[in-house]
């Protein structure tokens, strides 16, 4: 009788048990995150330190996601993101501007910096002041179309014959090394290459883009996700927006504490590189807009008119469809 008494008590204990490591199950289940996974453009670097800044905060946790940041797969992250490779990914306005024209079903959701602070850089003992100044050079790029294109309109607007400027693709290979080197020069962003130039005491030439011609004053870089996102998870993308504009924001009023997060968690990195980045892309994330991450639509159609006048693009851009504001956080 004893020994039956004690297979029932065992059999309640481990019912007990199952019963409430099963609530605990239930428990845990509900507080599941969202699995969101965001795309870079490129290796990182300040450009994307408010991603970084809202993982580790918990800004993203606090709005039910788990976001995985994934560097640079094979092809535009437009492309990646219109195929479903990624939620949302990183890219410029450049590239969305063709890939808009092209067809493919992707739109821009927050301006990162907001103005153009990239242009093309070489040592200064290169000579080169002026896209005229680019005949008998070797450029160094990533292989993109819109980059062939964008330096042919430059040259050909200077005079110059783009025949005699030899292209090279070097992928992410360092410019430093690359322009004493293989190449005379390279299209860069200020925040950072030319951050480091001043650390490493390099004097550049730099020719800024926005300074070259008003439209050039384009979005770069920018977010995105693809149009089938935006039409079925509305709220997801008002979520990682929220989370995204309390992490710039944070890199603004924060830019020393923003740089430390960004070590911590890219430990690559040159410290004091990221931290002087940090300090001038504090006053370049929002600049003079009025809230983190907005779009006009004048910028976007004197950009998309000037390529085409340039024949970078093949027919015109409906500017009102290729961006939208709706998903930033009030002001």
């Amino acid at each position: 009788m004893k020994k039956i008494m004690f297979i029932i008590a065992i059999s309640i204990l481990s019912l007990s048990l199952m019963f409430v490591g099963g609530c605990s199950d239930q428990q845990d289940s509900g507080t599941n995150l969202e699995k969101v996974t965001v795309l870079l453009d490129w290796t990182p670097n300040t450009n994307y330190t408010g991603v970084y800044v809202a993982q580790k905060l918990g800004y993203y946790e606090e709005e039910g996601l788990d976001v995985e940041v994934n560097q640079p797969g094979e092809g535009s992250t437009a492309q990646l993101i219109a195929a479903g490779q990624g939620d949302f990914g990183f890219s410029y306005q450049e590239d969305m501007t063709i890939a808009r024209t092209q067809g493919l079903p992707v739109k821009a959701i927050a301006a990162v910096i907001q103005h153009n602070t990239s242009g093309f850089a070489s040592p200064v003992e290169k000579g080169i002041k002026s896209p005229k100044d680019f005949e008998g050079k070797k450029y160094g790029g990533w292989g993109s179309p819109a980059e062939e294109a964008m330096l042919k309109a430059l040259m050909d607007k200077a005079g110059a014959d783009f025949n005699k400027l030899e292209m090279i693709n070097i992928g992410t290979a360092d410019f430093f090394t690359s322009v004493q080197k293989d190449i005379d020069f390279e299209w860069i962003y200020w925040g950072w290459t030319g951050i480091e130039s001043e650390i490493r005491g390099i004097p550049l030439n730099f020719i800024k883009l926005r300074d070259y011609h008003e439209a050039l004053d384009f979005y770069s870089p920018i977010l995105i996700a693809s149009e089938k996102t935006i039409e079925e998870k509305p709220e997801l993308i008002k979520r990682f927006m929220k989370a995204t504009a309390r992490g710039y924001q944070y890199c603004i009023n924060n830019p020393e504490d923003a740089a430390e997060i960004f070590c911590e968690m890219v430990p690559e990195l040159n410290k004091e590189l990221v931290l002087k980045s940090q300090q001038y892309l504090a006053k370049e994330y929002q600049s003079d807009a009025k809230r983190w991450g907005e779009m006009s639509l004048e910028r976007w159609k004197k950009y998309a008119d000037w390529m085409y006048s340039q024949n970078l693009i093949e027919k015109p851009l409906d500017a009102e469809s290729a961006f939208t504001n709706e998903f930033l956080p009030e002001e």
